[in-house]
This record gives C-alpha cells, sequence and structure tokens, in this order.
C-alpha cells in the first residue's frame, strides 16, 4: 500500500506525516473544511462590512400616513446619510399589518427588506387569528424598537363627558350604544378591550382599515371614541376636533403633565396601554447586520433634532436590544392571549 508523505508544517492536527491511505483522505478531507469554513467566515464578515451596497426596502404594514410610515421615513432619511443607500418605505396595509410581515418573512435574509410597525399589533395577532401565516418567533429576527408612544383617550366634542369615570358610566347607562372605530384585532382594539374587560361596559366595536380611518370616524361624529397615537391625534385635539379625557401611559405626560392617566380612574389602577414601534427582520437575518442596525438606530434615536422631534409629538425614543425585544415580544404574546380569550374575539 503506497504512503502519503506530507510536507512539513502543511500537517493538519491529529494527523502524522506518514499515514496509511485512509487517513491520508481524512487529513485532506479536513483541510478542505477548514478552508471552506475560512471562507465562509471572509464571506460573513465582508457582507457585514459591505452592507448595505443597495437600497434597502422597509415594509410599512398599515395605511400611508400613520405612525409607522412617518417613522420609516424619519429613520431612513438618517439611514441614508450615515450609508449612502436609499430606504424605500413600501406601504403594504392589511390584516393588522400580516400582510407587511408575510412579505418578509419571504424575503432573503440579507438585510435589505426590514419591517417598521407597532409590535404590539404583532404580539397580539396569533391569539386573535385562526390562522397565521407566519410565526412571529421563529420566522422574524428581532433588531430594535424605535419608540414607545402612548395612546390619548379622545371623543369626538358632541359626547357629554369629560373623564373616563364619565365616559364609563355613560357607557354602563347606555349599553351598546357608544362604538369605538378600531382596526379589529389591533394593538388598539385589545388596548379597547382590556378597558371593557376592567369595568364591565358594553360598547360596539366599528371595523376600519386603520389608524387614519378611525380618527376621522371619531372627528366627523360616525364614531364616539377612541384610543390613538398621540402623532395621530394630538394636531386635532389642539384644533377642537378631538375632545382629549385621558393619556394611557402609567404615568403622566411630559407634554401635556395636566392631562390624567387612565390609571388614575378608581378601579383601573395599573392599566397601561400605548404603541411601541419596532424594527424587524426575516429569521436568520446574520446578526452583524441585526447589530449594525441596532446599533444605528440606537445613535439616531439619541441625536437632539431627532430626540426632540419625536419628543414633540409625545414619542419616547428608546432603542431596546435585539435580546430585549425578543424577550418583549413573547412576553406580550401571552399577555394578549389571556384577553384574546376573555374576549372570545377571533378573526378568520
Amino acid at each position: 500500500m503506497g504512503v502519503l508523505k506530507l510536507i512539513p508544517g502543511n500537517a493538519m492536527p491529529g494527523c502524522t506525516r506518514h499515514s496509511n491511505s485512509i487517513k491520508s483522505n481524512t487529513c485532506l478531507y479536513a483541510a478542505r473544511m477548514t478552508g471552506c469554513a475560512a471562507l465562509l467566515l471572509t464571506m460573513a464578515c465582508a457582507q457585514a462590512q459591505t452592507w448595505p451596497v443597495k437600497p434597502i426596502r422597509v415594509i410599512v404594514p398599515y395605511p400611508a400616513g400613520g405612525t409607522s410610515d412617518i417613522l420609516t421615513r424619519m429613520v431612513g432619511a438618517k439611514f441614508t446619510e450615515s450609508w449612502g443607500q436609499q430606504v424605500i418605505a413600501d406601504v403594504r396595509p392589511g390584516a393588522n399589518g400580516n400582510i407587511g410581515v408575510e412579505i418578509v418573512t419571504r424575503s432573503a435574509p440579507d438585510g435589505y427588506t426590514l419591517v417598521l410597525m407597532d409590535i404590539g399589533n404583532l404580539s397580539i395577532s396569533p391569539s386573535m387569528y385562526t390562522k397565521m401565516p407566519f410565526d412571529i418567533i421563529r420566522d422574524l429576527a428581532p433588531i430594535t424598537t424605535v419608540t414607545f408612544s402612548p395612546y390619548l383617550l379622545t371623543t369626538h366634542p358632541s359626547v357629554p363627558v369629560k373623564s373616563v369615570a364619565e365616559l364609563i358610566a355613560l357607557a354602563r347607562a347606555n349599553p351598546d350604544k357608544l362604538n369605538a372605530p378600531v382596526g379589529l384585532g389591533s394593538n388598539i382594539h385589545l388596548s379597547t378591550l382590556a378597558l371593557q374587560q376592567r369595568v364591565g361596559t358594553k360598547w360596539v366595536y366599528i371595523p376600519t382599515k386603520g389608524g387614519q380611518s378611525s380618527v376621522l370616524s371619531v372627528m366627523t361624529g360616525d364614531g364616539d371614541f377612541l384610543f390613538m397615537g398621540v402623532i395621530q391625534t394630538w394636531v386635532h385635539v389642539k384644533s377642537g376636533k378631538l375632545k382629549l379625557l385621558a393619556v394611557s401611559s402609567e404615568q403622566r405626560e411630559p407634554m401635556f403633565p395636566q392631562v390624567p392617566t387612565v390609571a388614575e380612574t378608581p378601579g383601573l389602577e395599573g392599566y397601561s396601554a400605548g404603541s411601541w414601534q419596532g424594527m424587524l427582520g426575516p429569521a436568520k437575518l446574520p446578526a452583524d447586520i441585526i447589530n449594525k442596525l441596532y446599533h444605528e438606530v440606537k445613535r439616531i434615536v439619541a441625536l437632539p433634532d431627532f430626540n426632540e422631534k419625536l419628543t414633540s409629538i409625545g414619542s419616547r425614543p428608546q432603542a431596546k436590544t435585539p435580546q430585549e425585544m425578543g424577550t418583549w415580544l413573547a412576553t406580550e404574546k401571552e399577555r394578549w392571549a389571556k384577553v384574546v380569550k376573555e374576549s372570545g374575539y377571533k378573526i378568520e
């Protein structure tokens, strides 16, 4: 049987200089695999260093003009300043964001298709929908949160109430008379349901296509009251087209310290709700790209001009780490599952 002699210095660990053919083949295989591993590592490092080399598409899974759309354009402009690549806001509304998110889950995990959305909606969908085209834990990669924005509880000016307690009393005296326009299955819907469950009232939910249409419904008097983000409602509160009763955060907001929280109402202690806007990508998105996106968003939300603009519209800049965001999603998924189960609501 022939003997293969390896040149000194080229022997692989665990291989002798003189070996039979079987051992020689093993050594050659090990050498090739080591070379492949090194090549893959080099390619991964190169990808992280060069990304992005082309425009980035960010899916906005709600109608144009809403909070997610506004934030996508704000963050995207900063991305372009830093990286020199255009960020395209691709508006794909429907099914409380699920249609747009599905596009992301089916995209290549290369960092060029992302989604920015109300991640509270994402945590609700698994419990609210009888069929889901994706799994929020398995098929998505958390990147970071961008902001938290409390909801404002507002009514049409003609509704004869001045506080949350008076709204509850009016609903109890007129069961199934008051209505709230909401996107069924949305964070807004579930936040209103959670309030309803706490106080035992009965009111009607009017399905809408998104935040803008919900606000318009109340402004025109077709709807009676609603929870909605500050970005979409504060301007109408200032104009007198909406009447502000309370804010949904745990503590009063610095932007309007005179406005009470929902939790200050007797019987609603501890109540809190709001919109967490966050960014995600498809599963298997490389860790280096995730970290690059996270650190860039963290830098952006700390910029004085960006921070001031968000604060002026009632949003709190806050960039959770990818790990923190993943934990938050799993926890919220369990939280809203209980609310959905008690309500009996399901969407086919």
